[in-house]
């Protein structure tokens, strides 16, 4: 019976159930590559009645065998809200199923017998370019087509990059190493180096992760390692981190211009093709490093998943050791502000360059919007200019990814093709608009940054979740992007507009956007500047909600 807020879930088996899952709630869930077997109901979406729970629902790359009802639904013409229950099948073999999607009361939606490429059960938008008369000039604008449908649909034309042979989504879980003799694996304090959170260990690592063999596993025993020069990471390495040991990005003048920004931790080289696989690992900043790009993805993997990170962090401010604390860093919401230059974060937490390609999986890019350590654990302000820069060429993979709290945009996919997101998840910046998006880092337009030229209300300047900039090819399978303050202030959840835009598409197409849920955006989606998407119209039991947003 699960019940949160968002969530991935891969390649969860059933067997022999009465019902394999009862949806007790939830914001979004993408349940990727489910079995069910020799059950009588599949997933029971049910909870509330015709007033729906469940927020919605991706299931993608699954198989329902031997089974009565696949997916109990109450969503209907007049259930609410209007954006309740919102179900995006994607790729589902319901060979053995009676029947694939019906009502408690057996009312058939779907039938069993085969694979259902597309079905979406929800509000559903197609944008597209339409003709305006101004005057005596003819002119094309974006609009969209909108409607709330149950119904099979036509599937997106995902890239080959990003399938498997059978045509599902490529995934691989993280490598356990069990095959492996103890002595494979090299500690880092073996080696020599300190990790005490003080001691300038940026030599040590470099030399140890040089040192490490093609047939060896760079062990990082669990400390806080300060690094004050980038250090590269050599393709064809593995390294797993010890309860997620800290490196620390510590700014002694390489990182203190953010107009030339520069990599801390550069994984690859442009052009290199290998293997590299992270694991357990979290990057952090000891005080300010404003000129900071805190990982720099340029490795391509030689094939599917061998580039590659498995719960690796970034947290920004906010614990023991950072100096970005609530001794220096608390909110001042009543006082009129600029960005404190103590408390500056960093540049970017993740840039995936044009030459590089990585899978993802339980990435938690967080700058921090609370203290951890210190005992009055207060909110505070900790200006962090970017989340993460996709700008691949595929193919990117990323699943069950958060970025939250960066002044500009948490996820920008920008100049890129081919990506997959099997949900993303992300937080505007509490302290906005005061100050907002642009302080204290201007718009560079070397990295694609928005200008929010555009703007011309205070709520209209503040972090995007999710801006794709001239890019093609992108797939997103459940989103949360919320934005909960004005200030601190939660006055604006009253009329669920804390913000004025959340996502944003510009000079882009074939862009496919499955159960994308906002909170308190008065625009759900712009195109070219245009809003298409207003929030009103797809109410759900907490934000709002789209089966799908598309531009073929």
């Amino acid at each position: 019976m699960p019940s949160n807020q968002q969530f991935t879930s891969r390649n969860l088996t059933f067997n022999g159930c009465e019902t394999a899952i009862y949806q007790n709630w939830d914001w979004i869930w993408n349940y990727k590559s489910l079995t069910i077997n020799n059950c009588n109901v599949g997933l029971d979406m049910t909870q509330g009645g015709s007033v729906i729970t469940t927020g919605s629902i991706v299931v993608q790359d699954g198989v329902f065998s031997n089974v009565n009802t696949g997916i109990l639904t109450t969503f209907s013409s007049n259930s609410t809200p209007v954006a309740g229950g919102t179900l995006v099948i994607d790729n589902v073999d319901f060979t053995g199923t009676k029947n694939a999607i019906a009502y408690p009361n057996g009312t058939v939606i779907q039938p069993g017998g085969s694979i259902v490429s597309s079905f979406l059960q929800g509000r559903v938008y197609t944008a597209f370019e339409a003709q305006q008369q101004v005057g005596n000039l003819t002119c094309w604008e974006p609009t969209a087509n909108s409607a709330r449908i149950q119904q099979a649909a036509s599937p997106p034309p995902k890239s080959q990059s990003l399938l498997t042979a059978s045509g599902t989504i490529y995934e691989r879980s993280k490598p356990q190493y069990e095959g492996m003799p103890v002595a494979s694996f090299i500690s880092i304090l073996d080696y020599g180096c300190k990790g005490d959170g003080v001691s300038d260990d940026t030599a040590c690592v470099q030399a140890y992760f040089d040192s490490i063999a093609t047939n060896q596993i760079a062990y990082i025993d669990h400390g806080a390692y300060v690094l004050t020069k980038t250090v590269q990471v050599p393709k064809n390495i593995r390294m797993v981190g010890e309860i997620w040991p800290l490196f620390m990005i510590q700014d002694t003048g390489l990182w203190s211009d953010k107009s030339n920004p520069k990599p801390a931790f550069r994984v690859g080289n442009p052009g290199d093709v290998g293997t590299v696989e992270m694991q357990d690992i979290v990057f952090e900043t000891r005080g300010p490093a404003p000129g900071a790009i805190m990982v720099e993805w340029n490795l391509a993997g030689s094939t599917p998943g061998a580039a590659a990170m498995w719960d690796v962090h970034w947290r920004i401010g906010g614990t023991n050791g950072t100096l970005l604390q609530s001794d220096r860093c608390s909110k001042t919401p009543t006082v009129a502000h600029t960005a404190n230059t103590a408390c500056i974060g960093a540049f970017l937490l993740l840039h995936i360059t044009h030459s590089g390609s990585v899978y993802m999986a339980n990435n938690w890019g967080w700058v921090s919007d609370h203290e951890l350590d210190l005992t009055d654990h207060n909110q505070i302000d900790i200006y962090n200019g970017r989340g993460v820069l996709v700008e691949s060429q595929g193919p990117v993979w990323l699943y069950g990814t958060s970025f939250e709290h960066s002044m500009l945009y948490n996820y920008q996919i920008a100049n890129a093709k081919e990506i997959y997101m099997g949900i993303i998840q992300s937080e505007t910046a509490y302290m906005q608009d005061d100050p907002n998006a642009l302080t204290p880092f201007p718009p560079n337009a070397a990295y694609s940054d928005p200008t929010f030229s555009n703007c011309f209300i205070a709520t209209c300047y503040k972090t995007y979740g999710l801006r794709i900039f001239n890019s093609t090819y992108i797939f997103s399978y459940g989103a949360g992007l919320y934005s909960f303050f004005n200030n601190y202030d939660q006055g604006c959840l009253l009329t669920e507009s804390c913000q004025e835009n959340m996502v944003a598409v510009v000079q882009s197409e074939g862009i496919y956007l499955y159960a994308l849920t906002t909170k308190a955006s008065t625009n759900q989606v712009t195109v070219d500047d245009v809003a298409i998407v207003p929030e009103a119209a797809n109410v759900n039991g907490f934000g709002q909600t789209l089966a799908v947003f598309e531009y073929p």
